[in-house]
């Protein structure tokens, strides 16, 4: 199995900044794509950002040029960095990769347990 734990949510005035870290454990042969997801109260989940191994990261619309995915691919490990934040940020993040754990095995998708972000104006 593989697992995730997100760190680094939490309370931020508007304007301000955080950084979530989402470490993945457990039989891990490869990871594809490292992503980051939220979901606000009331509405749908919606991805952030997406790291794909060897590519270029993409972006919501929503946090281009106020948000930075990272990976560091020999800790299993991706962060995002959030800065500028707004209220409308508040949701919890969800950290979410593509990963399968033999050569020989399929690719799944695994998901954290999120962590709160709550931006105050």
């Amino acid at each position: 199995q593989v697992q995730l734990v997100e760190s680094g949510g939490g309370l931020v005035q508007a304007g301000g900044s955080l950084r979530l870290s989402c470490a993945a454990s457990g039989s891990i042969f490869s990871i594809a794509t490292m992503s980051w997801y939220r979901q606000a109260p009331g509405k749908q989940r919606e991805i952030v950002a997406t790291s794909t191994s060897g590519g270029s990261p993409n972006y919501a619309a929503s946090v281009k040029g106020r948000f930075t995915i990272s990976r560091d691919n020999a800790k299993n490990t991706v962060y995002l960095q959030m800065n500028s934040l707004k209220p409308e940020d508040t949701a919890v993040y969800y950290c979410n990769c593509n990963a399968r754990q033999s050569s020989a095995s399929g690719w799944f998708t695994y998901w954290g347990q999120g962590t709160q972000v709550t931006v105050s104006s």
